[in-house]
């Protein structure tokens, strides 16, 4: 729904604010007063081309700021999502869209205070308004909206069957391209060599297997071999093999503590702790010489050892720090892409019996379609005769168009206007009078199943008037209950529905405009404003429509009895 807009420097329109109301909101006023800026002002917001003859005279820039409530429309919600970049829950309920038109004709636009490309904001603006009038563009004369404007009047007519064939059909374009994907990714690999190149990989993982932090140990002795002998030599000298080693001077030590024990005996186990020291010393200098008799330099086995160490740093790069889980992993990939053959036929198989149901369901939901085509034309036919176009005809041409997620259908509204004329897509209708009245009755048909939240229209009443004018104002009050409308109209009995009343008038004011020498010059100007009727105005204005510029009471109780 649009809350509110805002316009500066456009036109003749210095700077106005306009707050719209739900339901229906009527736009009266004389030719010229501003009504169609206010057009052009809702089609710069919505990713319209900007032309700099828009901005006003002596004015740098012209700007559009609109405030859409989108709390209660999920899909707005989600185009905001998708044309910004946002995560469900940084959607706010309410969007700001702002154009800024500079005078050399450059544009930028924003929502929600980022930048955001023309595309973006075409994208997002998508169904936020749907404008009707002789020059504008509509939604609804994309066929592109068709099927799903179609979908939504056939949910409308039974107990959930119909919605139940739609869920069936999106359920097995779903299992269908699941079972494509699964298919195209096994060939893919079958065609690839893939198992041979994984097979490769898992020989890799293999041959790398081992310690790499025991690999780097011996790496490090047999760099540093030479000192490590020597360091080794000489403990084992100091402690076991030199001629003032330790454990010879222990066995001094042992023996003198015999006689003493001899002498008292309760020097017994300080002997033994004397003597269990010479023996773990002994047995260290018997590892000690081990180790020297190990210890040599070997150029051959350290290239080997730092080449081993090297893949293996390479291979966790690539597969990650745990290279067992990574060989099992590939490992299991290998045997079954060994049954891959045999698996890519069941595949196929399954395949086979999804298409089977997809198509089922396409099938089922195209009768479905054709049936409620056919309901849906009579319907918009009728709504043409109460609108003065009795003779029109309206036909919804169902046709094949390919499997698809919505099922294999293309839908497009064709009218014939007048009798013994072929249909033709509702863009080809000529009048723009009848191309409006033509979008009307097929919105009042489909009023609680379209997703815009504004709907505009211009010149609805064109050709009409009397009864047919009355009976264009209760459609529009009709589609009001479940869409926001914005009607501008000439006719007072549109005028008189029940709704917001807004009115366009201009005047001409003093206003410093810069000349071309740069001075500053007093210059009468025209201004545009639009305000919001009280119900006495209202009168007044419906009034005047009905009598002309001369207000009477006579006319005055005319425009009593129509708003009554």
């Amino acid at each position: 729904m649009l809350s509110l807009l805002r316009v500066r420097q456009l036109a003749i329109i210095a700077e106005i604010e306009v707050a719209f109301a739900p339901g229906l909101n009527l736009l009266t006023g004389e030719t010229g007063a501003g009504k169609s800026i206010l057009i052009a002002a809702l089609q710069l917001v919505l990713g319209g081309r900007g032309r700099p003859q828009l901005v006003r005279t002596g004015a740098d820039r012209a700007e559009v700021e609109a405030l859409f409530d989108i709390s209660g429309d999920e899909s707005a919600r989600s185009r905001v999502r998708d044309a910004l970049g946002l995560a469900d829950d940084d959607v706010a309920d309410e969007i700001i869209v702002r154009r800024v038109l500079e005078a050399n004709g450059r544009s930028r636009a924003y929502v929600n205070g980022r930048l955001t490309t023309l595309a973006q904001l075409g994208t997002l603006a998508r169904g936020l308004v749907d404008i009707s009038s002789q020059h504008e563009h509509h939604t609804l004369v994309d066929p592109a909206t068709h099927l799903p404007y179609l979908d939504a009047f056939m949910a409308t007519r039974d107990d959930g069957r119909n919605t139940a064939l739609t869920a069936e059909m999106s359920a097995a374009w779903r299992d269908l391209q699941a079972a494509d994907t699964q298919i195209g990714a096994l060939r893919a690999a079958l065609a690839e060599g893939r198992g041979d190149f994984l097979r490769f990989q898992l020989a890799e993982l293999d041959k790398a297997q081992g310690d790499s932090a025991a690999i780097e140990a011996e790496i490090q002795r047999l760099r540093h071999a030479d000192r490590l002998g020597l360091a080794v030599e000489r403990a084992e000298a100091t402690l076991w093999t030199g001629e003032r080693s330790l454990c010879g001077g222990l066995s001094g030590v042992l023996r003198d503590l015999g006689t003493a024990v001899e002498i008292d005996p309760a020097l017994g186990p300080l002997r033994d702790r004397v003597e269990a020291s010479a023996m773990e010393l002994e047995d260290a200098g018997r590892e000690l010489a081990k180790v020297r008799r190990s210890v040599r330099a070997d150029p051959a086995r350290l290239s080997e050892l730092e080449e081993r160490l090297h893949e293996v740093r390479r291979l966790r790069r690539r597969h990650g720090d745990d290279l067992v889980a990574a060989a099992a992993a590939i490992r299991a990939e290998v045997e079954r892409l060994d049954g891959a053959e045999g698996r890519l036929s069941d595949l196929e198989a399954g395949r086979n019996v999804v298409f089977t149901r997809a198509t089922a369901a396409a099938n089922a939901l195209s009768a479905a379609r054709r049936t409620a085509g056919t309901a849906l034309g009579a319907a918009i036919s009728a709504e043409l005769a109460t609108l003065g176009m009795g003779e029109a005809r309206v036909d919804v041409a169902v046709s094949e168009a390919g499997l698809g997620g919505s099922g294999q259908d293309r839908a497009e509204y064709l009218i014939a206007t007048n009798r013994g004329e072929p249909p033709r897509p509702l863009a080809q209708v000529a009048s723009g009078g009848e191309l409006s009245r033509s979008l009307l009755a097929v919105k009042r048909v489909l009023a609680a199943a379209g997703p815009v939240g504004l709907y505009v229209f211009d010149e609805v009443d064109t050709g009409v008037g009397g009864a047919i004018a009355d009976c264009i104002g209760r459609k529009l009050a009709e589609v009001a209950r479940h869409h926001q409308v914005l009607c501008i109209t000439h006719l007072p009995q549109i005028a008189a529905q029940p709704g917001q009343h807004l009115h366009a008038r201009k005047a001409v004011c003093v206003e410093d405009v810069a000349g071309a020498d740069g001075r500053v010059v007093p210059t009468e100007r025209t201004r545009s404003r639009i305000d919001r009727l009280t119900p006495d105005e209202r009168v007044d204005e419906v009034a005047r429509m009905l009598g002309g510029a001369n207000v009477t009471q006579t006319t005055r109780a005319a425009a009593r009895e129509l708003l009554a």
